[in-house]
């Protein structure tokens, strides 16, 4: 009953899950920041938020967007430099205006009231053949809120489409299968199947719909596992390893982009 507020970090809290806790009176302040910053730059307030956002820049914290969309920051909190790595040091502080500024490597925009919002890492923005730069964050996160589908890995990088790594949630899709008739040997043998394939293809026709047409998931592969640490696919605090999964599944994705 003491319950005053949480502060979430670290990863996305969807903009749908701050409004569900804080229907239940429990309110969730996303805040934003990296080590390099010690570590906060940004937060909700107890009567200033915005669910969807990392909040507000914190006190004598100044950000700003750069051309390519990624965040910028300045204040006291920025470091010195990495210790011993003055290549790595300029890399990550640039100055502007006679004024030091942290690179995030994090791209996102700040709206009309001040408030920060992220959409993706700098990194991990997906170039397309044709010079269209697609943010793969925002989508897979629409995707994995579906209830068959776990983990999800946007493809596309110097490719004419976009397509995708599905990871099943087996959980519900064996219900699914028990609950139709199918039957099935194990995980590989289940999302081999035609009754399966046609599922997941009228599940991500209903997500596709209010997405950019270049943007759009347009072939998918269903994986007979999720990505893991043990296969170096996660790291500790489950973000994906892109570069891992790539090699990992290099075959998979070949296939998906075989004309």
């Amino acid at each position: 009953g003491r319950l005053r507020f949480f502060v979430s970090g670290g990863a996305p809290l969807a903009k749908h899950i701050g409004e569900f806790f804080a229907s239940a009176n429990i309110l969730i302040l996303e805040g934003y920041g990296l080590t390099e910053s010690s570590p906060v730059i940004t937060c909700n307030r107890l009567d200033n938020f915005k669910f969807g956002s990392v909040g507000l820049p914190i006190p004598n914290v100044e950000i700003k967007i750069a051309e390519d969309g990624e965040i910028l920051a300045k204040g006291p909190n920025i470091m010195k430099g990495y210790y011993k790595d003055e290549a790595a040091t300029a890399e990550a502080l640039t100055k502007i205006d006679g004024e030091i500024w942290l690179h995030t490597g994090d791209i996102g925009y700040i709206d009309d009231a001040g408030y920060l919002f992220i959409t993706d890492r700098k990194k991990e923005i997906i170039v397309m053949s044709n010079g269209k730069n697609v943010a793969p964050q925002p989508i897979e996160n629409i995707l994995k809120a579906n209830k068959y589908i776990s983990q999800a890995v946007m493809l596309g990088n110097n490719r004419k489409f976009m397509a995708a790594l599905l990871a099943p949630d087996f959980a519900a899709l064996t219900k699914y299968a028990q609950d139709n008739g199918l039957e099935f040997r194990d995980n590989p043998d289940l999302v081999s199947k035609p009754e399966i394939k046609e599922l997941y293809q009228k599940e991500m026709e209903i997500l596709m719909k209010d997405i950019p047409r270049y943007e759009q998931v347009k072939k998918f592969y269903l994986l007979p596992r999720e990505f893991t640490q043990d296969e170096g696919e996660l790291t500790p605090t489950l973000k994906l390893k892109r570069k891992i999964i790539d090699k990992n599944f290099s075959q998979e994705i070949e296939e998906l982009y075989r004309e």
